[in-house]
């Protein structure tokens, strides 16, 4: 393969992919690595969660040395699904970039009005958006219909988001609280329904009533426009910094571990005053 290169040497980007495709076949191949060539789309699906996540860690951190690795470790997923799907017959990587591709170009009118055979005016990003969602219904109306709206939201995502676009589809037809107020209140009536349950010490309703709070709040971030991966992450994040306190306070996790409750609650509120002069 000839291989473009930069006047510094480096590859050009397509060079570059495609050696990392070429790599890749090459491990799945006879006599290449035993552990890649024995992987299956179930077995590496985890592993593309799991990456997904340490590239929203290398984000949050601002770590972009560490984002360049954890993208590349996406992008490895990207790779071992179109090889094994190449050697199934199904497709290949050219395949899902040209796929990609069309699907830009259809997508951004405004921005290929000669390639997508339309022209549409989009002033501001509100524009472009409802552009988008006004075509990808237009995509959907072209493919077999599904037994359910909520049908195209997969049920192998992470439940929380699961909720989350359960709530939107729901919302397109109308089926939604009018604003965040109502929820608000429903948060209020499954608390107090958690709450019953607890005390009558019925484990399983417990765990059912603690689904629907979870629900709730889900529908509630979706009405205040907030990412939950990201809030939680920071209340995350804020609990490790707050612990890391209490615990260098005392003088250690293991001096931690020897105190009695109020001392504990008394180091979390000196960690939290601490932090809010910062």
């Amino acid at each position: 393969m000839a291989e473009e290169t930069f006047s510094d040497g480096s590859l050009d980007s397509g060079a570059a992919l495609q050696r990392a495709a070429e790599i890749m076949a090459r491990l799945r191949a006879p006599g290449g690595c035993p552990w890649d060539r024995e992987q299956t789309f179930d077995s590496i699906k985890r592993h593309t969660l799991e990456e997904t996540y340490e590239v929203f860690d290398a984000i949050e951190r601002r770590a972009w040395p560490d984002l360049k690795d954890e993208l590349g470790d996406l992008l490895l997923q990207v790779l071992f699904y179109a090889q094994m799907a190449k050697e199934a017959g199904y497709f290949d990587l050219k395949d899902i970039a040209e796929n990609l591709s069309a699907k830009l170009v259809r997508r951004h009118p405004h921005i290929f009005p000669d390639e997508s055979g339309a022209t549409v005016e989009a002033a501001d990003a509100g524009a472009v958006l409802r552009n988008w969602e006004q075509i990808k219904l237009e995509e959907k109306k072209a493919k077999p219909a599904a037994e359910s709206l909520l049908d195209d939201v997969p049920r192998t995502m992470p439940a929380t988001l699961e909720a989350y676009k359960l709530g939107s589809k729901a919302a397109k037809v109308g089926f939604d609280w009018p604003d965040a107020s109502g929820l608000f209140a429903k948060l209020d009536e499954e608390i107090a329904e958690l709450m019953v349950e607890v005390e009558a010490k019925h484990n399983s309703n417990v765990e059912a009533e603690f689904g629907d709070l979870l629900f709730t709040a889900m529908n509630l971030a979706r009405h205040l426009k907030i990412d939950t991966e990201t809030a939680l992450r920071r209340t995350n994040a804020k609990f490790r910094v707050r612990f890391a306190a209490m615990e260098k306070s005392a003088g250690g996790a293991i001096a931690l571990g020897a105190m009695a409750p109020e001392e504990l609650e008394e180091l979390w509120t000196q960690a939290k005053q601490t932090e809010e002069k910062v």
